[in-house]
């Protein structure tokens, strides 16, 4: 999924209560050393080749540059394509090479060892650098721990049907004693009634409605016409799907009754519930739910490629061929409704995790005869933009079948759902009434006032609200508990080759204040992977994230890869090449160990797993200033060949995107800048970008469409959570062939 998650810093904490209660082979060429990554070699030819130019990369690279706008001053879209494929070979060649003998592999645990290398040659690039995860920290609640659906991927964990809201804050041992009944319970299917119980006992009461704060609007009511988690969050609530894992995290049926599976695991047959209906906005029948319902979903998804129909390719038999045009019938493509209530799916190959893809955006159905009623067509004749296209353009021009319907949305204020009385669960939904208020972040503490006044159901605490808090007399005590890390991986990112100097959807906006000089030496410097480590090597993490979350728990909610290090474990012993030498992991081991193995064989100084704790989070391991310093000093040797000169007297500029509504925001800027020039002896100087509100902030680096359109250097505005429970679900992202969904948030691809 392109699940581009918005790191609005300051507000990003105050949302985080959702975290407090719940959001090939071997034979790889793997001997290149830290060093071999510089090739200053790229491809000439755009499809991989390996025949090389004698020319350097910087050579070829700015030759490209140059040539990437039309006569008709516009983004040649063709010659950016070639830019950013010399881009991309150029930092991400290694990377690439080893996630493709990754993702051919079929044997479980092999793939996981092989995603690890592949891993490994990512961070090393430096193109990104991972900063937090979503949860970790202060937070107070009126919700129960463990009752919003269980998943580590999907969207089904930002669902709030389950939820158990309290009138009164819940404390810290009542927190931890729910915890440890989940443990306990987990697995079956009564952990609901008797956390229910246990909290009645000691006094609280229940409420059926809830309201938080948010901070990003939805671009679009069509949840298959998107890749932004802003817009699958609130529409999640809407939709019902095949299955859903519950609060225990358990697989369940859901809108089909029972499945089954051939043999070969490449035919899986579901059995579509009866009496289940899709209504509109008020709760008016629309249409009875039938199989053709994820006919016409996914046929819809393929024809407005928006960014998720890229995980079906290669799955679903046809898929590929369909998005390529080589086949227009789209009845050849692996699904089929054999009747109203059977639906088929037809895989290529047999994928081990394709149940956890179940949950996505991608499995979700469409009404077809009320997408039609909104000018809504499929296949050649597809077009969003006709005067007649209505479908998913409101609140108001779209079919609900789930939780709840959207009965308010108005951007930059209030979000309102009710329950939907005709779910085909809706015995089952315990809130039957959620808002949402918007939250610009002008106040890093109008989360913690309105959560202890009663008006929000919780609130994740920053620095600020931390002190309120314990200066109102709220401790770890009493109501103040630490919330767990999750899967959710928040980046920075280098723009390889920026080419946007002000917003793209206004000029006048966080317009850059870099020099054209200075901007080409810019680019030229970030085509060395040297000069990328010196940056991201120099960036002090800790007190970065210390002035948003408090020094106590700034570590703590530091991450260091972007696939968490314990996401997924061998099945069993594996032997795989670590540079030329075959090394065996025991079945049990943690994918961060054999990514650590692979940094510490190619002798880049980064630590992103510590054996102790079997954790990626929790410590910094890529701040190492000894390391910059010497990046530095290799880069500045290398781009001098280049003619590119970095000394006291010309330094690199690099702007970083950041906005001043926010203290804390402000502060955490500064921290950057600090950190960066101090331990490059000011060789590097880090210009703030900053704009005057949230969202102009978002249109530098979030909302813009092509990486043409990246308005930075240097960004902290975005991260990823998991699809399905496999590792290429996040490095997938970063492959030009596949998802590649974050590859604009690199300067490339994206359009």
């Amino acid at each position: 999924m392109k699940r581009l998650l918005a790191m609005i810093l300051a507000v990003a904490m105050v949302l985080s209560c959702f975290s407090a209660c719940g959001s090939t082979s071997t034979d790889t060429d793997t001997t290149n050393s830290a060093d071999s990554s510089t090739d200053d070699t790229v491809a000439t030819d755009d499809t991989g080749d390996s025949e090389e130019s004698e020319e350097s990369a910087y050579s070829v690279i700015s030759a490209l540059a140059a040539n990437i706008y039309g006569d008709d001053g516009e983004i040649d879209l063709e010659a950016y394509a070639e830019l950013s494929d010399a881009l991309y070979k150029n930092a991400l060649g290694e990377f690439e090479e080893a996630y493709e003998a990754a993702n051919a592999e079929s044997d479980l645990s092999t793939r996981y060892a092989l995603f690890a290398i592949a891993e490994a040659k990512l961070l090393e690039s430096a193109t990104l650098y991972p900063t937090q995860n979503s949860g970790v920290n202060y937070a107070m609640s009126r919700v129960v721990a463990h009752t919003y659906p269980y998943a580590n991927w999907g969207w089904d964990s930002d669902r709030y049907e389950t939820y158990l809201v309290t009138t009164d804050l819940i404390t810290v041992a009542d927190r931890d004693y729910c915890k440890e009944l989940w443990e306990e319970l987990r697995g079956t299917g009564t952990y609901l009634e008797e956390v229910t119980a246990y909290l009645t006992e000691q006094g609280y009461t229940f409420t059926d409605e809830a309201t938080w704060y948010y901070s990003s609007d939805l671009q679009t009511f069509d949840i298959l016409a998107t890749y932004r988690s802003a817009d699958f969050e609130p529409l999640v609530q809407c939709l019902s799907s095949l299955v859903q894992y519950d609060v225990e995290g358990t697989l369940q049926a859901a809108l089909a009754e029972s499945w089954e599976v051939s043999d070969d695991g490449l035919t899986w047959t579901f059995h579509i519930r009866e009496g289940a209906t899709w209504v509109d906005y008020q709760g008016r029948y629309v249409a009875d739910v039938t199989a053709d319902d994820w006919v016409a979903g996914l046929q819809h998804l393929l024809d407005a490629q928006a960014g998720t129909e890229y995980l079906l390719e290669g799955i679903i038999s046809g898929v590929s061929e369909y998005l390529s045009g080589e086949i227009t019938d789209f009845s050849e493509v692996g699904i089929e409704a054999v009747d109203d209530y059977t639906l088929v799916y037809h895989l290529e190959t047999e994928v081990p995790y394709f149940e956890t893809m179940l949950t996505y955006n991608i499995f979700a159905p469409l009404c077809r005869s009320y997408y039609e009623s909104m000018g809504g067509k499929f296949g050649s004749e597809y077009d969003a933009s006709a005067s007649d296209y209505l479908y998913g353009t409101s609140l108001e021009t779209i079919a609900y079948n789930g939780a709840y319907l959207l009965t308010q949305y108005t951007n930059e204020n209030t979000v309102v759902w009710t329950a939907n009385e005709s779910y085909w669960n809706a015995e089952n939904v315990t809130l039957k009434k959620v808002t949402w208020l918007y939250n610009d972040g002008t106040d890093s503490t109008l989360s913690y006032n309105s959560c202890v006044s009663g008006l929000t159901a919780s609130a994740g605490l920053n620095s600020a609200a931390l002190q309120l808090a314990l200066a109102a007399g709220y401790s770890s005590d009493d109501y103040l508990y630490t919330t767990e890390a999750s899967t959710t991986s928040y980046c920075g990112w280098i723009n390889l080759w920026r080419i946007a100097t002000s917003n793209q959807n206004d000029s006048t906006v966080m317009v850059s204040s870099l020099s054209d000089e200075e901007l080409e030496r810019t680019n030229a410097a970030v085509t060395n992977v040297h000069f990328r480590r010196a940056i991201v090597m120099s960036f002090d993490r800790v007190s970065w994230e210390a002035q948003s979350v408090g020094d106590e728990l700034a570590a703590a909610n530091l991450s260091n890869s972007y696939t968490p290090g314990n996401f997924v474990s061998l099945e069993e012993e594996v032997t795989v090449e670590i540079n030329g030498t075959s090394v065996t992991y025991p079945a049990g081991t943690y994918y961060g160990q054999i990514v650590q193995d692979q940094l510490d064989a190619d002798g880049v100084a980064i630590t992103v797993w510590d054996s102790e704790t079997n954790s990626s989070f929790g410590f910094d391991g890529w701040y190492n200033v000894e390391a910059a310093v010497e990046e530095l000093e290799l880069a500045i040797e290398e781009l001098a060949a280049e003619g590119i000169v970095i000394d006291e007297d010309n330094p690199i500029h690099l702007e970083y995107a950041t906005y001043n509504t926010s203290e804390i925001v402000v502060n955490m800027a500064q921290v950057l800048k600090t950190s960066i020039e101090e331990a490059l002896g000011g060789l590097v100087v880090i210009d703030l970008l900053t704009a005057s509100s949230t969202t102009d902030y978002l249109w530098a680096g979030y909302y813009f469409d092509g990486g043409y359109g990246a308005n930075y250097n240097l960004s902290t505005m975005s991260g990823w959570g998991p699809d399905f429970g496999d590792p290429s679900t996040y490095l997938g992202t970063l492959y030009r062939y596949g998802d590649g969904s974050m590859l604009q948030d690199l300067g490339i691809y994206g359009y």
